[in-house]
């Protein structure tokens, strides 16, 4: 099991904070849904562009890095007045509720003081799971030897999505082990996204 810290802003300023398992949310703000109309969908990605996530993501590995912890990722989601800020913290031998509390409470006070959202937001701070998503070149080197599933931008073997161990990173570019279909190298700028498969 990995948890999540949240805290939920109101746009009268009052917040309310708890701890929860990740699968037991109290409140879930999708991204853009093709369901919904051009004027929502554009309000929407109005109120995400007026979000500076590259500062956001700068004060929450601040925070993070001085907790001895690392940043996995940082995640923005949801519309004008329903934003949802997930952070992704770990180290190696796993978080603990305490660490996303202290993480929580302090990235909170930076935002309350620069106050970056149009409105208002749930703050998440949280683990990333068994089936962390990898972000970094490092996490590639990182997680040699696990399993791995891979969306890619440009085809590889006519494939889009390739799953396999990963076997390594170097120069740009990560190796993964396809078994009988033998070893790829990938261009990191070729992966769309990536995620580490559980295995029982």
């Amino acid at each position: 099991m990995h948890f999540t810290y949240a805290t939920v802003y109101t746009n009268s300023g009052e917040r309310t904070s708890g701890r929860k398992p990740t699968f037991l949310l109290g409140r879930i703000f999708p991204g853009l849904s093709a369901s919904e109309s051009g004027r929502d969908r554009s309000a929407k990605r109005t109120a995400m562009l007026e979000v500076d996530l590259e500062k956001i993501t700068q004060m929450a590995e601040r925070v993070v890095i001085s907790e001895g912890l690392a940043l996995v990722d940082v995640e923005l989601k949801g519309g004008r007045g329903s934003l949802l800020l997930r952070v992704y913290i770990d180290r190696p031998e796993g978080i603990s509720h305490a660490d996303c509390e202290r993480v929580s409470e302090q990235l909170s006070a930076m935002l309350d003081v620069e106050d970056p959202f149009p409105g208002s937001y749930t703050l998440e701070v949280s683990s990333p799971g068994l089936d962390r998503k990898l972000v970094k070149a490092s996490d590639f080197a990182h997680f040699a030897g696990r399993k791995a599933r891979l969306v890619v931008r440009e085809p590889v073997d006519n494939q889009k999505v390739l799953e396999g161990r990963l076997a390594g990173y170097e120069a740009g570019r990560v190796r993964l082990d396809l078994g009988e279909a033998g070893v790829r190298e990938l261009e990191l700028a070729n992966i769309q996204k990536a995620q580490l498969v559980v295995e029982i």
